[in-house]
């Protein structure tokens, strides 16, 4: 199989400036700073309050961002990321950066190899600059690429959208087709419900024995694999799943994969279909169902629920149906270079500083990606722009330090300094061998959200570099940085 390469995205310069409402800045900053400061941000995220009550209703909308929202605008009152930076003329006498540069000590530990990380540290309320080294160094970035993949796709896509998988009637061939909508988050219970839906249509219509076909055209011209290959984190790529290929009844994290999900879950919906009680004869074949008669339909959880499930649990799967179907939406081919130029697109719509970024898949699996530290606080700092409501989740869904996610088990007691940063740090991990990146935000002790992003890629001891990175987190959550 020939996998079609990279493509490498350069875009213009910056054109558009992120702007706060600058009358209701202090409102805005505070409600930053709840939504922030700890594992719980206005009581639960949207994915936890999801699961709680496990409905399928449509997204609810957090009093914070009904808040945020509704903030009257103001005139551009920000100079564009990038242009203000440590050491510069602008920025020499500030006291935040001396007190920066001191804390980010950490980073300078010799695991993060003799290049060390590239550093961009923002006031997320405002977008200044407070501290920056590397910046614009483009580097692996893991899967913290997932922040950009989440950004454009609630923005092109919103967060209220929904992944459909449908069943539908072909009366000619006597069929029922299983339409896959890419949606890898399907579970058997889910294909259970679609088979009763679709046992009650065909009673309705006297149909008592049918056939049964499959359709996954809907990523027709994309990689079936991943360049990683057959690898226990992400399954063969198909828009027909049942719960991500996993061989097992796990839901997140490295897993067995199956070798033809799609085959998997036709036969889990076949199944589910005799139980229900109807006939089917011969076996599931390849067929056309894009313009059947609907019968059945499972919708997935709201774009958003899916955002935050994929930051939190650095779901590989989810990454890359989402960023094949941003590539859909904006009339891209399904490959990884189709799904690079579109969400490239996405974030130069944002305005944001994408010269020379290379993105070489959705999930950060790919090592030839590449990213700036500058690009990711954009990328922060337009999620909590209050005119852009809809990109919050890209926010809410990254793990909190010591509680949930990626970040569970990091951050506790005997973590060199870096226990203080539980519950007050919330970021997107990543790492590859030599690759080791962390991107989020931090809640100072007077209550400042700051935007960070490090990027380490020739790390010559795991455990130590990323030991190095929580405490530098850390240093953001304790700092006095005015």
């Amino acid at each position: 199989m020939r996998w079609s390469q990279a493509v490498r995205v350069v875009l213009g310069a910056p054109t558009r400036r992120l702007v706060t409402a600058a009358a209701a800045a202090g409102l805005a900053a505070a409600a930053l700073t709840v939504a922030l400061s700890g594992p719980w941000d206005s009581g639960q995220r949207t994915a936890e309050r999801h699961a709680a009550a496990g409905i399928a209703a449509e997204r609810e909308v957090a009093d914070l961002e009904k808040i945020v929202a509704g903030l009257p605008s103001a005139p551009p009152v920000l100079e564009p990321l990038g242009e203000r930076v440590s050491g510069s003329a602008a920025s020499a006498g500030s006291a935040g950066v001396t007190d920066l540069a001191a804390a980010l000590a950490p980073l300078g530990d010799a695991a993060l190899g003799s290049g060390g990380a590239a550093v961009s540290v923002v006031d997320i309320a405002d977008g200044t600059v407070l501290y920056a080294s590397g910046q614009d160094a483009a580097r692996t970035p893991a899967s913290t690429v997932k922040l950009v993949t989440s950004v454009a796709a609630l923005r092109a896509l919103g967060p209220d959208h929904r992944l459909s998988t449908t069943v539908g009637w072909d009366e000619a061939a006597r069929r029922v087709v299983l339409v896959g909508g890419g949606d890898p988050t399907v579970l058997a219970a889910d294909y259970a419900a679609l088979a009763e839906e679709t046992a009650a249509e065909l009673t309705d219509r006297g149909v008592t024995e049918v056939r049964v076909g499959y359709d996954v055209s809907l990523w027709d011209g994309g990689e079936d694999l991943h360049p990683i290959g057959v690898n226990d984190n992400i399954a063969p790529l198909t828009p027909l799943q049942v719960n991500e290929g996993r061989l097992d009844d796990s839901t997140h994290g490295p897993t067995l994969r199956s070798a033809d999900p799609a085959t998997d879950a036709v036969r889990t919906f076949t199944d589910a279909l005799r139980a229900a009680g109807v006939t089917v004869t011969g076996e599931p074949e390849r067929a056309g169902g894009q313009d059947t008669e609907r019968l059945a339909r499972h919708r997935s959880a709201p774009m958003s629920v899916l955002v935050e499930r994929m930051l939190t649990y650095s779901d590989n799967d989810l990454a890359e149906a989402l960023g094949r179907a941003v590539a859909l939406k904006a009339g891209q081919p399904v490959t990884f270079a189709g799904v690079g130029r579109a969400i490239g697109d996405e974030l130069a719509g944002l305005g944001l500083p994408v010269d020379g970024v290379r993105l070489a898949d959705a999930s950060g699996l790919d090592r030839s990606g590449q990213l700036t530290a500058q690009l990711l606080t954009g990328v922060l700092t337009a999620a909590a722009d209050p005119a852009l409501p809809e990109l919050r989740p890209a926010l809410t869904g990254m793990p909190v330090a010591g509680f949930t996610g990626t970040l569970t088990g990091r951050y506790g007691a005997g973590t060199d300094g870096a226990a203080d940063g539980a519950g007050v740090v919330r970021a997107k991990t990543g790492t590859l061998t030599g690759v080791n990146t962390l991107a989020g935000t931090a809640v100072t002790s007077e209550g400042r959200v700051l935007a960070f992003a490090f990027l380490a890629a020739d790390t010559t001891d795991a455990d130590a570099a990323q030991t190095a990175l929580d405490r530098a987190a850390t240093a953001l959550a304790t700092c006095s940085c005015g």
